[in-house]
């Protein structure tokens, strides 16, 4: 699995609203942040996702960063970020909380479970594309992204 499609980071957006997902991706686009947005829809699906497992066996890209909705069917957000950060081989992938939520235990036990920052969704879509780009100014220019697991064995 490689980090780059086009040059670009994978941004790997969980997310099971429909709505969500499209004002991202139009949010992301007015941003200009070039980044491809790929979309599962729960927990479950990200795991298969990141594993390159069942549908994504041969497709699956190594993104640059995660965006996690907590709320979601079969494996909610919590579950996964546990599953994420427990495995040696995905751990080192950014993972942004991305929802509706602004409860302070989301907040809290999120960062707990090693999340690298919480975001809830704006209500506006200029919100939306201000997210966007300090999303894209802070993790694809000003942080440095770790590569892929296998390429960092020496």
């Amino acid at each position: 699995m490689t980090i780059t499609r086009r040059g670009s980071p994978v941004i790997l957006m969980a997310d099971d609203d429909d709505d969500d997902y499209l004002l991202t991706q139009r949010a992301l686009r007015a941003s200009g942040l070039p980044s491809p947005l790929i979309r599962v829809l729960d927990g479950e699906e990200l795991l298969d996702y990141l594993h390159a497992r069942k549908q994504y066996k041969d497709t699956a890209v190594r993104p640059g960063i995660i965006l996690l909705d907590l709320n979601m069917p079969r494996m909610d957000g919590s579950e996964a970020l546990m599953e994420i950060k427990s495995s040696p081989k995905l751990r080192d992938i950014p993972v942004i909380i991305f929802t509706t939520s602004k409860d302070k235990e989301d907040i809290y036990r999120s960062y707990q479970m090693g999340g690298n920052s919480f975001i809830a969704k704006p209500i506006t879509f200029e919100g939306l594309t201000a997210v966007m780009k300090t999303i894209g100014t802070y993790w694809f220019e000003t942080v440095e992204l770790p590569t892929s697991h296998e390429h960092s064995k020496k």
